[in-house]
């Protein structure tokens, strides 16, 4: 620890108008993220390549932005972390208007589909930093007691980006599919302009063994190094919270594919490309609002960790077992579509809101989308909360992005693959029956992942008073690596 002049930090006001802007990035990074999905028909055509390699893009923009949040987190551990989010927003600003131009002869990027992946890489170059650094400044904000209440509307404000996304692309982009992508660069860039005025959120400022140190004025100098690399490794807990990802992801990958299976019933029933667009999106959005449970899984994960220090991963893994057959039941609910063909957007979602209170089968389904993800809704902020309860705060940044490369290699695995296998099931099940039963084979990638969980149960008590013994040594001048912070490590433990 060293000392400072004094206590630091922004007032109320400048704090909570600082998470207000984390959030609201946050979100549009997922935005960006939502915008290609439903957009596969429209762009695969201007293109004129087949919808499976927009998809291909999609699994590799998922990996691309996994990789690079690594390199972003590990820098974002040892420096100032505010340049670095200013940086990859305006990276993927830059990326998501160049997808709108791609193939558009507009200064001179008339590149077509080769034009369209670059431009999507440098995005997902951007989402990196948004994601792996931004975890680590909020949980500085965050008390133990509460993170996973706050780390659910993090997680929330993610979720509700990617759906936001996904409607966006149906409204605007069912007649210019390149629409909204200009619209979000505008949005995304004032969003970056409003984070200048954020106030720098101190290193380790959540902590309770901290508090008097900091609070003094001290500063928690404590950066990560080459040498700690083995030693996150080798904390189990770390470990499978990491590997969790793989198959959960390869299972949430797969539903970036809704859309399609609703576009596809559309089609079925004999509606028109762009009215099936947005009847895929609206619906795709609707039935994901169950997301917004992810508040009582952290809820009922804070409530349980204060009785158990197993509480946060037991919630989580009961969650996504549990949501297995409702997840299996959503894809193969019948469903009868009645909106007004060839109208406008407003028109064809409000007949889709109708549909849920007059129409049995829209309203089951949507009563079995709710269910399904209000359980898979706890991983989420629970996941958030453990990696800050198991890591000391120079790991976290780092964690969260090892733990996000998993995830994306796991995502672009279940994007890449589920559509191969819609197009093997095809010759046995006609659409929209073989887009049901990729989909549902999918989601029982969820079984290991639930299994780990509760592996991390059993491990992470033990991490936890690790880090709670390592804190309070350095808060009181006896950590074992005091006299070395260098960058060849520093973590003591």
């Amino acid at each position: 620890m060293t000392s400072g002049v004094g206590p630091r930090g922004g007032s109320p006001a400048h704090r909570f108008y600082s998470v207000v802007v984390f959030v609201v990035l946050a979100s549009l990074d997922n935005v960006a993220i939502g915008l290609v999905p439903p957009l596969y028909g429209p762009i695969s055509e201007s293109f004129d390549v087949p919808v499976s390699a927009l998809g291909l893009v999609t699994a590799l923009t998922f990996l691309v932005s996994a990789v690079a949040s690594v390199a972003w987190a590990y820098v974002g551990d040892r420096t100032d972390r505010k340049p670095l989010l200013v940086a990859g927003t305006l990276l993927w600003a830059a990326g998501t208007a160049g997808s709108a131009l791609a193939g558009g002869a507009v200064g001179g990027l008339a590149t077509g589909y080769a034009g369209f992946v670059v431009a999507q890489i440098v995005a997902a170059i951007g989402l990196g930093a948004v994601g792996s650094v931004g975890f680590s400044v909020v949980t500085d904000l965050i008390s133990p007691r509460r993170r996973g209440l706050v780390m659910s509307f993090w997680g929330l404000s993610q979720g509700i980006g990617t759906l936001t996304g996904t409607l966006v692309a149906g409204l605007l982009g069912s007649v210019d599919w390149r629409r909204p992508f200009l619209v979000l660069t505008v949005v995304g860039l004032a969003a970056t302009a409003a984070y200048l005025f954020t106030y720098d959120i101190r290193r380790g400022a959540s902590q309770p063994e901290l508090a008097g140190v900091l609070s003094a004025g001290g500063d928690y100098d404590y950066r990560i190094g080459r040498a700690d690399l083995p030693k996150i490794v080798g904390r189990r807990s770390n470990v499978w919270l990491i590997l969790q990802g793989l198959t959960a992801q390869a299972a949430f990958g797969s539903l970036v594919w809704l859309p399609v299976l609703f576009q596809q019933r559309a089609l079925d029933q004999g509606y028109s490309t762009p009215t099936a667009i947005v009847v895929g999106s609206v619906f795709a959005t609707l039935f994901q609002l169950g997301g917004v449970f992810s508040i009582v899984g952290g809820l009922v994960g804070d409530a349980l960790q204060r009785r158990t220090p197993r509480g946060r991963a037991i919630v989580a893994s009961v969650g996504i077992l549990a949501a297995v057959p409702f997840y299996v039941a959503l894809f193969f609910v019948p469903m009868r579509i009645d909106v007004p063909d060839g109208a406008g957007g407003g028109a064809v979602t409000a007949a889709v809101l109708r549909s849920v209170v007059s129409e049995p089968t829209v309203g089951l389904s949507f009563l079995t989308a709710v269910l399904a993800l209000a359980l898979t809704s706890a991983n989420s902020p629970n996941w958030f909360a453990l990696i800050a309860d198991v890591n000391p705060p120079e790991h976290r940044g780092t964690v969260y992005s090892l733990g996000n490369l998993v995830n994306g290699v796991g995502r672009a695995a279940g994007n890449g693959l589920v559509g191969v296998v819609f197009g093997v099931l095809r010759g046995a099940f006609p659409p929209p029956l073989n887009y049901a039963v990729g989909l549902a084979a999918f989601q029982l990638f969820f079984v290991p992942t639930g299994i780990m969980y509760w592996l991390a149960s059993r491990t992470a008590p033990r991490d936890i008073v690790a880090v709670h013994d390592l804190l309070t040594a350095r808060a009181a001048g006896a950590g074992p690596d005091r006299t070395d912070r260098s960058a060849e490590g520093t973590s003591g433990r």
